[in-house]
C-alpha cells in the first residue's frame, strides 16, 4: 500500500511539478529511511552569496549552479558520519547529474586539498567536486553547527530543504524526492 501511495505522489509530482508549485506534503510523503530526517522550508530562503575555491585555489560561486536543483553537502574530511555519506552523495550524482540538478561538496573549515583528494581516491569518489570554505563562511551564514549538512536549492539558488546528519543519498527515497523536484518520470 504504501509503495503504491508513493508511486501515486511521484507520478503527480513528476508531470510537471516544481518547488514553486509542488505540494510539499506530497514531496514529504517520499521520504523513507534516512531522508525522513529531510525538512522543506514552509518558503524558499534566499542563499548568502559568499566565495568558496575550488581545488586550484580558484574563487567559485553558487551562483554558477542556478538554473538547477542543487543537493549542496557542507561536510569535513575529519568528520566520520561525512565521509560515511560521501559514496552515496558520488553515486547519486553519477546517476543524476546533469543540465537539471547537481550535487555540489563544500569541505567547510580545517581541509587540505590533498586530504580531500586522498579520501576521495580511497572511498572511490570519482564524480563529486573539489570545493572549500575554509574559514567557514558559507556554514556561518548558512546557520550550520554541525557536520554533515546538506541543503537543496531551488533553481534560483534559494534553500527549500535541509538535512542535518549523514544519509544515503542514493536511496530510492532520495532518487525520488529528486526525480519529483525536476520534473523526472523515471
Amino acid at each position: 500500500m504504501r509503495l503504491l501511495r508513493s508511486i501515486a505522489l511521484y507520478a503527480g509530482l513528476a508531470l510537471g511539478a516544481n518547488m514553486a508549485f509542488a505540494d510539499t506534503a506530497a514531496l514529504e510523503a517520499l521520504r523513507e529511511g534516512s531522508m525522513r530526517k529531510l525538512i522543506f522550508a514552509t518558503q524558499p530562503k534566499p542563499v548568502p552569496a559568499v566565495e568558496i575555491v575550488d581545488g586550484e585555489g580558484n574563487a567559485r560561486s553558487l551562483a554558477e549552479y542556478r538554473g538547477k536543483y542543487v543537493l549542496l553537502n557542507l561536510w569535513a574530511t575529519w568528520c566520520p558520519p561525512c565521509r560515511a555519506e560521501m559514496p552515496s552523495l558520488d553515486r547519486l550524482q553519477a546517476e543524476m547529474g546533469g543540465e537539471r540538478f547537481q550535487v555540489v561538496t563544500v569541505a567547510t573549515g580545517r581541509n587540505t586539498v590533498r586530504g580531500i583528494k586522498q579520501f576521495f581516491a580511497d572511498a572511490g569518489v570519482k564524480n563529486l567536486p573539489i570545493l572549500l570554505d575554509p574559514k567557514q563562511a558559507l556554514a556561518r551564514r548558512l546557520g550550520v553547527f554541525g557536520l554533515p549538512v546538506s541543503v537543496i536549492l531551488d533553481p534560483e539558488g534559494r534553500e527549500i530543504a535541509r538535512l542535518t546528519g549523514d544519509a544515503e543519498w542514493d536511496s530510492e527515497s532520495a532518487k525520488a524526492i529528486f526525480r519529483a523536484l525536476i520534473g523526472e518520470t523515471g
